[in-house]
C-alpha cells in the first residue's frame, strides 16, 4: 500500500512540475512568453490602469514602473534568482532577469511577462555566489549551453514564478483585499486543574 501511495504521489508531483514549465509559450518570434488576456466587466481602462500602475510600484519597489508606447501600457523590469541543483546541496544558479508590460482597455486588459535573459552565478574566492560579468544568454538559448536538465530546472522554476505574479496581479486588479489570518484564541479551562 505505502509502494502505491508513493508512487502516485510521485505522478502528481511529475504532472505538476510539467504544468508549471508548460504555463511559459513561444511567440512570434520564438521566444518565451507568459500572456494572459483578462476581461473585466463594468470597469474603465482608466481604472484598471491606475490598478496595474499600483500593482507594479509594489511588485519591486526598486523598479519603478514606466509608461509604455502605447496609451495605457506601462512596463517594468526586475530579476528572478534561481537555484540548481538538489535540496541539500542547493545553490544559486543565476538570475533571470523579465520584463512585465500591462496595456488596459474599456472593459479588458491583458499583460505578458518576456524578455527573459539568463545571467549565470560563480562561486567567489569568499565562497558567495555572484553574478558572472559579461554573459547573457537569451532563455531559449540556455539548454543549449548549460544543459537540458538544468534548463528544464529554470523553466520550472520561472513557470512557478509566473503564476504566482499572475495570481497577485489579478488580486491587484480585483481589488480584493488580503484576508488577515486570524490565529484561534486559546481557551483556558479553569475548571480542571
Amino acid at each position: 500500500m505505502k509502494k502505491v501511495l508513493f508512487v502516485l504521489v510521485c505522478v502528481l508531483c511529475a504532472n505538476v512540475a510539467r504544468a508549471q514549465k508548460d504555463s511559459l509559450q513561444f511567440d512570434e518570434h520564438d521566444n518565451y512568453i507568459y500572456y494572459k488576456v483578462i476581461d473585466k466587466p463594468n470597469l474603465s481602462a482608466d481604472t484598471l490602469y491606475n490598478r496595474a500602475w499600483n500593482f507594479a510600484s509594489k511588485f519591486e519597489p526598486a523598479a519603478k514602473p514606466a509608461k509604455g508606447t502605447a496609451e495605457n501600457t506601462l512596463n517594468t523590469s526586475s530579476k528572478l534568482i534561481v537555484y540548481s541543483g538538489v535540496s541539500l546541496v542547493r545553490k544559486e544558479g543565476g538570475e533571470i532577469a523579465y520584463t512585465i508590460n500591462i496595456q488596459t482597455k474599456d472593459q479588458r486588459y491583458r499583460y505578458r511577462i518576456s524578455n527573459f535573459v539568463f545571467k549565470p552565478y560563480q562561486r567567489d574566492r569568499f565562497g558567495n555566489m555572484v553574478l558572472l560579468p559579461g554573459i547573457e544568454v537569451p532563455l531559449e538559448k540556455v539548454a543549449a549551453k548549460y544543459g537540458k536538465k538544468e534548463a528544464d530546472n529554470y523553466l520550472n522554476q520561472l513557470g512557478v514564478f509566473c503564476i504566482n505574479t499572475s495570481a497577485r496581479l489579478k488580486q491587484a486588479m480585483d481589488k480584493v483585499p488580503v484576508a488577515p489570518k486570524m490565529a484561534p484564541v486559546k481557551k483556558v479551562s479553569t475548571q480542571n486543574w
